[in-house]
């Protein structure tokens, strides 16, 4: 019997080879559009575009192939779920992915592919590598064709920045759209955009080929004369070397290499565009079969049984679609099955969707733990009784310790400007549970016993608290704020430390300090989390978790009227349960700094950023969906099991306070 293991490849296949095989045929319009505008002349238009050669066709094949390249690319490097790096570090190690690394060789290869057979399309001074040299001695000598060369170059620097930006814009993430419209429709609407990116990333690619090979043209040019075994024409180019500013001033130069370039990110972003409208396409699964032998192609075994998660999308998709919009199909998700009396297709499907509500709810949860048993307490104020909540550095809160933690101003009294008992604005609490606190820090946080002469106040304004030097503390001290999470910590004892030697006006600042200074601040650069980025990563795969909730509320709303047997009421208290919990933990996040802000939106690229905000389309889907079943059932929802807090929620809900 077939597997769902097998059938899954074969679909992927053949929708991957119909997206290239339309990419194929629209690249002979593509490069006729290209052979116009690079020949184009104003005095002769007729001549300049006539004409033909075996190279210009033998360029096409290469062409179609690079199609090819790009198409199976594009289907190996997919993900419905994107990968987001919460630091720069973590950016950092998928550009240096060994795989990424390939990736990057494989586009610098085809950018010179697509260099050459744009240069042999053009013609002229860019046709040959390599032409006789003029004013020379018998034997003839071969010289190097600078004009080809700037032009190969170009294409793989274009490749190798068109691969490290798919890198950070996540090129490779597909998004399912919200308006589901015709492949044709799509990609009319979308090919506007393909020209417009393509145009300004050429542009932008070939501004900073010019400034790299005005610098280290120099390096490539050597290199292929001594392994051809060319020679550089003394009479003619010596003057005119194109790492010059005479040279790179050349406009026709200029325009034909932002052609070239714009032509290979057309047939990228082309191919890519034409394999999103495939993958993206609306799929249809049968919800149950007369035949054992077709039960693997059913929309619930498909749900439960799916390892591949583009197909696991494509169900959701169509489960949001048939609760919404078919009515025959929702009976068969209501339906008993025969004999037995059981409702196995319902029982499966809301089994699978509050599985993933679940997960999330836990993932929310987990998080909020995590960043919670990282805070840090806060100084009382010295007028004041009232209790703060410690806040960690996500803005999470957490419980009081028992004992307030108090800097001595004694060891900041030297580093701000005023009187000499002036305490710093903002103290610092360290955390001395870290296992990287040193216990020179602890010796300076503990509290001053009952016992010693510095305890309570002191009286005569002649006796003072020696403070320690800022310069003469051991950089243990300092160490722990390499590795430590009290990011406040460590910036206010850097600040401290550069506050002192501005106001001393001091030159015997160590050089193991500033040393350390300047790791610190590439580790917190390379270290420190980007705005936003853990919140897109919880919810990166929240689609999926929007057709879950859209396809259980409408189900649910459905089963008021068209469940016969009751099947949906057996599980209506797990189904709120699940929803409030959810909508709880997704309040308690947008509670946190960043989480309730919207990035900007990129209006001239390729990149999909719907991932970004993901979050905020399951927060009002989650709340739309728990109005579209209180709605329905009304009053009759009181008589739901559930547990205090729950009922309590859920009576906001009815009375539209939420």
């Amino acid at each position: 019997m077939t597997t769902l293991r097998q059938i899954t490849p074969i679909k992927l296949n053949f929708i991957a080879a119909a997206s290239i095989a339309w990419s194929v045929l629209l690249l002979p319009p593509a490069t006729a559009v290209f052979v116009i505008f690079s020949k184009f002349s104003l005095f002769h238009p007729i001549q300049s575009t006539s004409g033909g050669s075996s190279c210009a066709i033998f360029s096409q094949i290469l062409l179609c192939g690079v199609v090819l390249i790009i198409g199976f690319l594009d289907f190996e490097c997919y993900t419905v779920i994107p990968t987001v790096a919460c630091s720069k570090i973590a950016l950092l190690g998928q550009l240096l992915h060994p795989r990424q690394l390939a990736n990057s060789l494989v586009h610098c290869i085809m950018g010179m592919i697509v260099a050459w057979c744009c240069a042999v399309i053009i013609g002229f001074r860019y046709e040959s590598l390599g032409y006789p040299c003029a004013q020379t001695d018998s034997p003839p000598q071969i010289c190097l064709n600078e004009y080809q060369l700037i032009l190969l170059l170009a294409g793989a620097f274009v490749g190798f920045s068109h691969s490290v930006l798919g890198v950070m814009h996540n090129m490779n993430y597909v998004s399912f759209p919200t308006v589901q419209q015709y492949k044709y429709l799509r990609f009319k609407g979308s090919l506007p955009l393909v020209i417009k990116c393509s145009a300004i990333q050429a542009l932008y690619s070939v501004r900073n080929y010019i400034v790299v090979y005005f610098f280290l043209g120099y390096i490539p040019r050597v290199w292929i004369c001594k392994t051809l075994s060319l020679q550089m024409n003394r009479y003619t180019c010596s003057a005119h070397t194109l790492d010059s500013f005479s040279g790179l001033l050349d406009l026709s130069l200029l325009y034909h290499l932002w052609l070239s370039a714009t032509f290979f990110l057309f047939m990228q972003y082309m191919t890519l565009t034409l394999f999103r409208i495939f993958v993206t396409e609306v799929y249809s699964f049968p919800v149950q079969s007369s035949f054992t032998e077709e039960a693997f192609q059913c929309l619930p075994r498909v749900l439960t049984d799916s390892q591949t998660m583009i197909l696991k999308f494509l169900a959701l998709q169509d489960l949001a679609l048939l609760s919404q919009h078919s009515p025959v199909r929702r009976c068969e998700v209501f339906s008993l099955s025969q004999p037995g009396g059981h409702p196995h297709n319902w029982n499966a499907i809301s089994k699978e969707c509050l599985s993933l509500l679940t997960d999330l709810t836990q993932r929310l949860v987990a998080y909020h733990d995590t960043v919670a048993t990282n805070g840090r307490a806060k100084s009382l104020s010295s007028g004041s009784e009232k209790r703060t909540s410690s806040e960690s550095s996500e803005g999470f809160t957490s419980p009081k310790p028992t004992f307030p933690l108090k800097t001595p101003a004694s060891v900041f009294a030297r580093s701000f400007a005023g009187g000499p008992l002036t305490p710093p604005t903002a103290p610092f609490t360290p955390d001395l549970d870290s296992p990287f606190a040193s216990p020179t820090l602890r010796r300076l946080t503990a509290p001053v016993e009952q016992g010693s002469p510095w305890y309570g106040s002191v009286q005569s304004p002649h006796v003072m608290r020696r403070a320690p030097k800022l310069w003469t503390l051991h950089l243990e001290q300092i160490s722990f704020c390499t590795f430590t999470s009290d990011r406040r910590t460590c910036e206010m004892l850097l600040s401290a430390f550069l506050s002192h030697f501005k106001t001393q006006k001091t030159l015997d600042f160590p050089i193991q300090v500033k040393t350390f200074l300047a790791k610190r601040v590439l580790i917190m650069y390379l270290f420190s989390k980007l705005p936003e980025a853990s919140s897109q990563a919880l919810f990166a795969d929240s689609q999926a978790h929007i057709w879950a909730l859209e396809g259980l509320s409408y189900l649910v709303q459905a089963s008021f009227s068209e469940d016969q047997f009751g099947v949906v009421q057996t599980t209506l208290p797990s189904i709120l349960s699940c929803m409030l919990g959810l909508q709880e933990a997704v309040d308690r996040h947008f509670k946190l700094p960043h989480a309730s802000s919207k990035p900007a939106r990129l209006s001239s690229s390729m990149s999909d950023s719907t991932y970004k905000t993901l979050r905020f389309a399951l927060r009002a889907t989650l709340k739309t969906a728990i109005y579209r079943i209180t709605t329905t059932f009304g009053e009759h929802l009181k008589a739901v099991q559930m547990s205090a807090e729950h009922r309590k929620r859920l009576q906001q809900f009815l009375e539209y306070k939420e």
